[in-house]
This record gives structure tokens, C-alpha cells and sequence, in this order.
């Protein structure tokens, strides 16, 4: 695959880095990734798996990660006044990031898409579904949640000992290592080369601490999505994991219930990362869905 550049994408008019897998007059499918994470955290084996089942995958950097736009004029986001509610230094939405994606699809010259989000990117899908129904064709949520008050918690005593990202690359490397460790599906065997590996290319790509801190406070200046989801009409797909450290098994399970008639799928000893071996799994509940759309669309 080859990266490409999207230029003045969306109303904010940003730069958004992507990569196109498979056919392209094939069905055509985003994969939305999770806060502070880049396109290439997207495994190309995964991304191999829905290619192969008749798919267009396109993977994408959203702003703030990769190569695509960093909003580093934005200012210092104050983590404890935002969980208390002051959201004064949040500097965008996941409405404004739904905006993004659409944009996207415009460069691309898509009228509509196949939605797969991760965690925040599961966010962002469920809001430009919301928001922008004409442009989503399936929506498959991972690992996510509904921005409800109690649903969807992260137990943050399995990353709080972690401490700050480190500046240099292999201490870096060594933190995300002992990051995803910590919330890695205890029923898979932990792959520290991969982990290793996909670390150092997100490094070298272009590590942003400060991103991170402004995903997470655009989900806390997103409230609650409940009310719109219910009135959602589109094939949906919600994966998550029994034993997800970062997102409770209740915001994927308060997303199905939301959106009229979804299917929920709960993996037992599934984290808070797409194991390998569900890879093909993944890959056949997602093609099911989208290639059923597919079928009933006009």
C-alpha cells in the first residue's frame, strides 16, 4: 500500500494522511482508530483479512496523530478541570472529527461508507452516523461505548501506575510495551515483537503526548449519545470484549441496546486490542454486515 495525502479536508480544512487496501470499486470501508492512536495501529493483517472477503478498506490518521494535521496551536488541555466539567480547553468535538471523516470521504470520491471505529474511533463512527446519516451505509462499533454516565468505564487503576509517555524512542517502545500489557486480552498470549515493532513505527511517524489529552477531553466535551442512537436505522455491528480494561463490556453492550436492531458480539478473554486470532473472526461478522447492506441497498 502507499501513504497518501487528502489536503483541506472538511470544514476545518486540515491535512489527513491515508492508506487504500484491495479493490476499489469494491464495497468501501473506514477504519476509525482509538485517541492518540495512528492508522498503522490498524494491523495490515486485519486489514488483509477484510480485503479478502471482498472489501475496500481504507485506514486513515486522525488530526492530532500520524501524519496528518497536528492541532499544535491549540491550548494546554487541563485534564482536571475537564473531569470536573470546565471544558474551556477543549479544542474540538467528535462532532468535529465526524466532520473530518466525511471530508475525507469527499476526497476520496465517495458518497457513503462502511463505518468500523475502535474505541474513540467507535465514538467518532456512531456520531457521523448520527450526524451525517447519508454518508454511513453500516456502522461497527469496537470496543467502544455511548458517552452515558457510568457506562463504558475504563479502570484506570490497570494504566494509572504507568506514568507520563516517555520522549526518547526505546523508553517510549518500553512504556507502550508495559502499556498494552496491561490492558491485553488475558486470554491471548501477549506478542511483545508486534507490540515492539508497531511502537517504534508510531515513534517514528510522529508520537504526539498533547493528542492524546485532547481526544480524550473532545469524548468528555461529547456527552451522551444515547437519545440519538435510538433513533439510528442502519445495519449495525458492535464487537467487544469480555474482559476490556479500557472500556467496560457495558458501553458495547449499552451501544446494541441503543441502536435498533444491532447485533452484539462479546469475546471472552478479549481486552482492550484486536487479537490475532480473532482477526478472521472480526473480519467475518464485519463482511457479513456490510456485505448484507450491500445487498439490500437500492
Amino acid at each position: 500500500m502507499v501513504e497518501e495525502k487528502a489536503l483541506r479536508v472538511g470544514p476545518s480544512g486540515i491535512e489527513i494522511a491515508y492508506e487504500r487496501f484491495g479493490d476499489p470499486s469494491l464495497p468501501p470501508v473506514l477504519l476509525i482508530m482509538g485517541g492518540g492512536a495512528q492508522m498503522i495501529n490498524w494491523p495490515d493483517g486485519f486489514c488483509a483479512e477484510l480485503v479478502d472477503r471482498g472489501l475496500h478498506v481504507v485506514r486513515f490518521d486522525s488530526r492530532d496523530t500520524g501524519h496528518s494535521s497536528h492541532m499544535s496551536d491549540a491550548p494546554i488541555v487541563d485534564m482536571p478541570a475537564a473531569m470536573a466539567g470546565d471544558l474551556a480547553t477543549a479544542s474540538y468535538n467528535l462532532s468535529d472529527m465526524a466532520a473530518d471523516t466525511v471530508g475525507l470521504l469527499d476526497a476520496l470520491g465517495f458518497e457513503s461508507a462502511h463505518l468500523v471505529g475502535l474505541s474513540m474511533g467507535g465514538m467518532i463512527a456512531q456520531t457521523m452516523a448520527i450526524e451525517h446519516p447519508g454518508r454511513v451505509r453500516s456502522l461497527t462499533s469496537i470496543s467502544s461505548r455511548t458517552g452515558a454516565p457510568g457506562v463504558g468505564d475504563a479502570d484506570f487503576a490497570a494504566i494509572g501506575p504507568l506514568g507520563p509517555q516517555p520522549h526518547d524512542r526505546q523508553s517510549y517502545i518500553d512504556w507502550q510495551i508495559r502499556a498494552s500489557r496491561a490492558i491485553w486480552s488475558p486470554g491471548f498470549a501477549f506478542d511483545e515483537d508486534a507490540v515492539a515493532e508497531t511502537a517504534g513505527r508510531v515513534y517514528d511517524r510522529g508520537r504526539d503526548h498533547e493528542a492524546m489529552m485532547r481526544h480524550f477531553v473532545a469524548v468528555v466535551a461529547s456527552g451522551d449519545r444515547t437519545a440519538q442512537l435510538k433513533a439510528l436505522h442502519l445495519p449495525t455491528l458492535v464487537l467487544h470484549g469480555a474482559d476490556d480494561l479500557m472500556c467496560d463490556v457495558s458501553g458495547g453492550r449499552a451501544t446494541a441496546e441503543a441502536i435498533p436492531g444491532a447485533k452484539l458480539v462479546v469475546f471472552d478473554g478479549m481486552g482492550h486490542h484486536l487479537p490475532r486470532d480473532l482477526w478472521p473472526t472480526f473480519a467475518e461478522h464485519i463482511a457479513e454486515l456490510i456485505l448484507g447492506a450491500e445487498a439490500s441497498r437500492p
